[in-house]
C-alpha cells in the first residue's frame, strides 16, 4: 500500500508542471499541443509550420498517430491542450484515442487543428463530420479550378490553386493583408447547413469543382463553386476552435516557399501566402487573438458605490463590467461600441448600449422599470472571430413600501377635489334644510 502511494504521489509530481502550463482564464493560450503524424517526415517536411509555434513559445509533442501510448488526458486531467492532426491516411488511432475521445476533447474547451488530404481515411472524414464539415464523398475527387489555378512550367491538371478569397475578419487572419494567393491542393469540402457555427476562412472560385481529375466526368461533381471550402474554421458555444482543412501540403515548407502566380494575372509573386496565412490563422485558432474576458461585473443605486441587494421600482441604477482582450501575451482593453446590457424578466425589459473609455470599462445607466419581480442584468455578446460573453447576475425588484408613496399625488386630485366639493355641498344642503322657513 505504502508503494501504491509513492507511486501515485511521483505521477503528480511528474503531472504538475504540464496541468500549470494548461489553459487557463489568467493565461488562455494554447501552450502544450500534440502533433499526431503519420510519419515522422512530415516533422521535417512541415518544420516550417511547426518552428512558427515553437517560436511563440509552443511546446509541441509528436507522436505517430498510432502510437498504442499515446492518451489525450490522464488521472481524468487533460495534458494537452491542443490537437494537430496531420495524419490524413492513419485508419486506426493509437492508444486511448478516438473519434469520441477528440470530441469530448473539444467539448471540455480544447482546440483542434485537422490537416486532410487526397488520401484522407474515413476516421479523419468522421471527425470532420462530427466538427460540421463534409468532405467530397469521392475519395479520388480533389479540387480543379481551370482559371484560378497557379501558373506552373507544367500544364499539369489545374488541381494547384492559387486562392485569394479570404474571410473579411482582421481579427481571425490579422490586420495585415494578404497580397499573396495561398497555394492548395487537395480536396473540398462543404459545410453543415445545420451548423452555424462553421465559417469559411478560404473559398474556391466559382470556376471550381472537385472530381477525380485523372477521369472524365460523366455525371455533374456534387461540390462546384463557391460551395467548396478549402479551409474552415469552427468556434465551439464552449469557445473551443477548430481549423479544418483539406490540404495537408498547404502547411508544407514547399508551400510556404513557393512562388505563385495566378492565372489570369500578370503580378507573379516570390512567395505564397501560405506561410502569412497559417501563421495569422494559428494565432486565432490557439487563442492568441481575438479571445475576451469580462471581470469586475458591478452595479449600484447612481451616487453610492455598494452593491445593493435588491432595487425599488423606479430608481435609478449603473451597471458597469470592464472586458479586456488577449493579445497574445497580455490582456489589453476590448474597445468596441456594440456592448449591450439587458434588464431581463421573462424578456427585456431594458436594452441599453454600454459606453466605454477607451480602458476597457464599459457602462451605463438608467432607470428601472415600474414593475417588481426577479430581473437579470445580461450581457450576451457574440461578434465574428471574438469568444463569446455571456453574464448574468440576479437582482430582486420590490415595490413601493405603503410609507413610501408621496403624501398628496397629483394625478389623484381630482379625486381630492371631488371628495373635498362633495363634503362642501352636503354641509350648504344641510344648514339650509335646517334653517329655511
Amino acid at each position: 500500500m505504502r508503494k501504491f502511494w509513492v507511486i501515485f504521489v511521483a505521477s503528480i509530481l511528474i503531472l504538475l508542471p504540464f496541468l500549470c502550463n494548461s489553459f487557463s482564464p489568467d493565461n488562455p493560450t494554447d501552450r502544450r499541443v500534440l502533433v499526431l503524424l503519420d510519419d515522422f517526415a512530415i516533422k521535417s517536411s512541415h518544420s516550417s509550420y511547426f518552428n512558427s509555434l515553437k517560436s511563440r513559445g509552443f511546446d509541441l509533442d509528436f507522436k505517430l498517430a498510432d502510437d498504442p501510448k499515446i492518451a489525450l488526458q490522464r488521472y481524468g486531467q487533460y495534458l494537452y491542450d491542443a490537437l494537430i492532426l496531420f495524419c490524413p491516411s492513419i485508419e486506426r488511432f493509437g492508444g486511448s484515442i478516438d473519434v469520441a475521445a477528440i470530441i469530448d476533447f473539444v467539448d471540455s474547451g480544447h482546440d483542434l487543428v485537422i490537416a486532410a488530404d487526397v488520401n484522407a481515411s474515413d476516421l479523419i472524414r468522421d471527425v470532420a463530420t462530427e466538427c460540421g464539415v463534409d468532405f467530397d464523398e469521392d475519395p479520388s475527387a480533389m479540387v480543379i479550378d481551370h482559371t484560378g489555378y497557379s501558373v506552373s512550367e507544367t500544364e499539369g491538371d489545374h488541381t494547384l490553386i492559387a486562392s485569394d478569397d479570404f474571410i473579411k475578419s482582421d481579427v481571425i487572419l490579422g490586420s495585415k493583408k494578404i497580397t499573396a494567393p495561398v497555394l492548395f491542393q487537395g480536396i473540398g469540402h462543404s459545410l453543415n447547413p445545420v451548423n452555424s457555427l462553421v465559417l469559411k476562412v478560404l473559398s474556391a472560385s466559382p470556376s471550381a469543382y472537385s472530381a477525380n481529375p485523372k477521369s472524365k466526368l460523366s455525371t455533374p461533381p456534387s461540390l462546384t463553386g463557391s460551395a467548396i471550402s478549402l479551409v474552415s474554421v469552427v468556434q465551439a458555444r464552449n469557445n473551443a476552435r477548430i481549423l479544418i482543412s483539406g490540404s495537408l501540403s498547404m502547411f508544407s515548407n514547399r508551400f510556404f516557399r513557393s512562388g505563385v502566380q495566378k492565372a489570369g494575372s500578370t503580378t507573379k509573386h516570390e512567395k505564397s501566402g501560405n506561410e502569412q496565412f497559417l501563421t495569422e490563422l494559428s494565432k486565432w485558432v490557439f487563442h492568441e487573438r481575438g479571445h475576451l474576458k469580462a471581470v469586475n461585473v458591478k452595479h449600484h443605486k447612481v451616487g453610492e458605490t455598494n452593491e445593493p441587494a435588491l432595487y425599488r421600482i423606479n430608481d435609478e441604477l449603473v451597471y458597469s463590467v470592464e472586458v479586456y482582450e488577449w493579445s497574445g501575451s497580455s490582456w489589453e482593453p476590448y474597445v468596441a461600441d456594440d456592448v449591450q446590457v439587458q434588464f431581463y424578466m421573462m424578456s427585456p425589459y431594458v436594452l441599453k448600449t454600454l459606453s466605454n473609455d477607451k480602458k476597457g470599462l464599459y457602462s451605463a445607466s438608467f432607470k428601472v422599470p415600474d414593475v417588481y419581480g426577479v430581473f437579470q442584468f445580461k450581457v450576451e455578446y457574440q461578434k465574428l472571430g471574438y469568444t463569446s460573453l455571456s453574464l448574468a447576475k440576479q437582482i430582486p425588484v420590490r415595490p413601493y413600501r405603503h410609507n413610501e408613496y408621496e403624501r398628496f399625488i397629483p394625478t389623484a386630485y381630482p379625486y381630492y377635489g371631488a371628495a373635498f366639493s362633495t363634503m362642501a355641498g352636503f354641509f350648504i344642503f344641510s344648514f339650509v334644510h335646517l334653517y329655511n322657513k
